[in-house]
């Protein structure tokens, strides 16, 4: 079974996509701030991670920027989530090495379809 780990401080939004992904046959993990995040990502080597931008301690982009630079984890995608919508918010995503960048609110089946594509 693949594992997601879902990292965001926003315990609703967590709920709602652990529910979704187990439902699809995915093992989740979640953490609701970034150092438990980035700590949990090391421990388990995820499948693919599911990343809030803002959050306490550390956010999504230096999470984002600290595993796609390290070997060992580079290769695991990354879905940036945020409210912030902005083209330049976009830039740094990308610059961080996320993979995906969806914009709250979103559709669950939205999130669901691009975990599938990643992890097909």
């Amino acid at each position: 079974m693949k594992k997601i780990l879902i990292v965001d401080d926003e315990q609703d939004i967590v709920e709602s996509l652990k529910f979704v992904l187990e439902a699809n046959n995915y093992t989740c993990y979640t953490a609701d701030n970034g150092e438990d995040g980035l700590r949990l990502a090391k421990e388990i080597v995820p499948d693919l991670i599911i990343l809030d931008v803002m959050m306490p301690k550390i956010n999504g982009y230096k999470i984002s920027r600290l595993l796609k630079y390290d070997a060992k984890y580079k290769n695991i995608p990354i879905l940036m989530v945020t409210a912030r919508s902005q083209e330049e918010d976009k830039l740094i995503g990308e610059e961080t090495g996320a993979d995906e960048y969806i914009t709250k609110p979103f559709e669950l089946d939205e999130v669901v379809k691009k975990v599938e594509e990643y992890l097909k």
